[in-house]
């Protein structure tokens, strides 16, 4: 069949989506919301997977990140029409579980992508990034380039107090890579060790960013390493920075690899950044769900892993002696947004 786009939805559905009937490979895509560039090409790819395939994709989203309600609802409308599979990047990994134990009884293959639930094995599979790897590379960046970290003072920008998956696993990762011990691995903020100034959230944005660079600096004007959930948060980070005259002072690391990120970095706002390819998430998983509906198979994960590696390269203008680095001219024929 071929694909029919239904857009990105805010909504529960669309009436395209209502009067549809299900065929063989039906495929619904929810993200958290619809307008994250993240989010957008993820959709691209999983739209242009599945026309390649001639199957049908449904998309949908959440009003906003954290939408969690919307995302029930669009599981459930997948559900009536009876489709082969889901790919979700659930805003409350946690909440969403009983949803998803519902879609999985009813014959549904469910697939997350980007965003392992909790635990990991309410789903499928999970297609994603390695969070934890990323973050442990952009913190082993931070800390050669730093050479001695003795005199360290870090401040971390998360995400939101809910602590998701990916959040977590990028925070840990990242104070992995820099040398620090951490507590339990499951959660940031149970680490002892002094260089940490402080931990704050940035939702995910640049006015988030902003504000928990200035909480930061309140607590300590003399910060030099701050690690951020992602890239729109690290340029609220520097914004702060630079209306205080810091900008030049302080190591920003990231996770991202969208095209305004690595543009980041070839402007010397963030040091290095661990990017991501979400087109590939997406479109790894409509192939999955095609060919559950073909054999019945499930995917299976990357060697030595509960999840399905969709890789992780490190971009920065300043490279160290070690490690593997893309330029910024690599990074940019890889981004997306």
């Amino acid at each position: 069949m071929k694909a029919i786009k239904a857009g990105i939805l805010g909504a529960v559905a669309s009436s395209a989506f209502a009067s549809a009937a299900a065929a063989e490979g039906s495929v619904c895509l929810i993200t958290k919301d619809a307008t994250n560039p993240f989010f957008v090409k993820m959709a691209q790819g999983a739209f242009a997977k599945a026309a390649e395939l001639g199957t049908e994709l449904r998309s949908f989203a959440g009003k906003f990140d954290g939408d969690h309600e919307t995302q029930v609802a669009a599981i459930e409308t997948c559900m009536a029409a009876e489709v082969d599979g889901i790919l979700l990047v659930a805003s409350d990994t946690k909440a969403i579980t009983g949803a998803v134990e519902q879609a999985r009884e009813s014959g549904m293959v469910v697939i997350a992508l980007d965003t392992p639930l909790d635990p990991i094995d309410a789903a499928d599979m999970t297609f994603a990034t390695d969070n934890f790897e990323a973050g442990r590379l952009i913190g082993e960046w931070a800390a050669k380039t730093m050479g001695d970290t003795a005199d360290a003072k870090i401040g971390l920008l998360n995400i939101n107090v809910s602590q998701p998956t990916v959040g977590v696993l990028r925070n840990q990762g990242f104070l992995t890579g820099f040398g620090v011990e951490t507590g339990d691995e499951s959660r940031w903020g149970d680490e002892e060790d002094p260089r940490i100034v402080g931990q704050e959230l940035s939702s995910g944005n640049a006015e988030g960013g902003r504000e928990g660079m200035e909480n930061l600096l309140a607590i300590n004007p003399d910060i030099n390493v701050v690690y951020t959930i992602n890239e729109p948060a690290a340029a609220g980070a520097y914004e702060a920075l630079r209306s205080f005259g810091k900008q030049d002072d302080v190591l920003i690391v990231s996770v991202d690899g969208g095209c305004p990120g690595v543009q980041d970095v070839a402007g010397g706002v963030i040091g290095a950044t661990a990017q991501q390819y979400p087109l590939e998430m997406a479109a790894k998983g409509v192939e999955a769900v095609v060919a559950f509906a073909e054999t019945g198979e499930k995917p299976e994960a990357t060697e030595g892993k509960a999840f399905f590696d969709t890789g992780v390269g490190l971009v920065t203008a300043n490279p160290v002696d070690g490690m593997d680095q893309l330029s910024v001219e690599e990074g940019m024929e890889l981004c997306w947004g």
